[in-house]
């Protein structure tokens, strides 16, 4: 599943297009075919924003040229997963704590597609994920606390296989955060991004152009637009 919606994702990045490069396990596959599409001479001219650590590397192994934010004035094309799509096509990202990053890329995009399985696809926004934002070191205890004013509880993320919080690529905490139901995804964004200390909380809400659905149908993968 994640193969083929990645494939599908990178079929439809044009020659001469500057391109949004997500994190996360099924984005890298569509990294992969990009990679694959340049070697064949099928894509020229590309240049990728990586939006993480990962997604620089895997671009680098892929033969993708890549450029920052300092040096274009556009994205035209952003390809990256979600931990959780509803309905509205409104996402939860930051399993891979890169959702800050990810954000700034997307947002620029005058494309934004979505690569997901068909796991991912709630009524709700925080029926099976964990809401994760981005805090200051410094913060960490007053922003718990006023998250669990807001309803949510809180948790910090631990490393695996490191001893001790996992860090970010901009040196910072994640939070986790158990909402018991998230009504107004829009609301609840603003809302912990004005707590001081937060840089950024992993609702993306209408973000979203173009959900492609990965689904194994009678045995075979399949991939569905929303």
């Amino acid at each position: 599943m994640k193969q083929q919606v990645g494939k599908a994702a990178a079929d439809r990045v044009q020659s001469g297009t500057i391109v949004g490069l997500g994190t996360g396990s099924t984005t890298a596959y569509a990294l992969q075919y990009i990679g694959e599409r340049i070697a064949k001479g099928e894509l020229k001219d590309i240049k990728g924003v990586p939006t993480s650590f990962q997604a620089e590397v895997l671009a680098k192994q892929y033969n993708i040229p890549l450029t920052t934010l300092d040096d274009i004035d556009h994205i035209d094309i952003a390809i990256d997963g979600a931990d959780e799509v509803d309905p509205n096509k409104n996402l939860i990202k930051g399993g891979g704590a890169a959702h800050t990053r990810e954000k700034i890329v997307d947002c620029l995009a005058t494309q934004f597609i979505v690569v997901v399985d068909s796991t991912k696809l709630v009524e709700k926004l925080g029926s099976t994920f964990l809401l994760p934002v981005e805090v200051i070191p410094m913060a960490k205890t007053p922003v718990m606390n006023a998250i669990e004013k807001l309803g949510g509880k809180p948790t910090l993320r631990m490393g695996v296989k490191k001893a001790g919080p996992v860090i970010t690529d901009q040196g910072n905490f994640v939070i986790d955060v158990k909402f018991d139901n998230i009504e107004n995804p829009a609301e609840l964004e603003k809302t912990l991004n004005n707590i001081p200390g937060v840089l950024e909380n992993g609702l993306f809400v209408g973000v979203a152009d173009v959900i492609l659905v990965g689904e194994i149908i009678d045995g075979q993968p399949k991939v569905r637009e929303i």
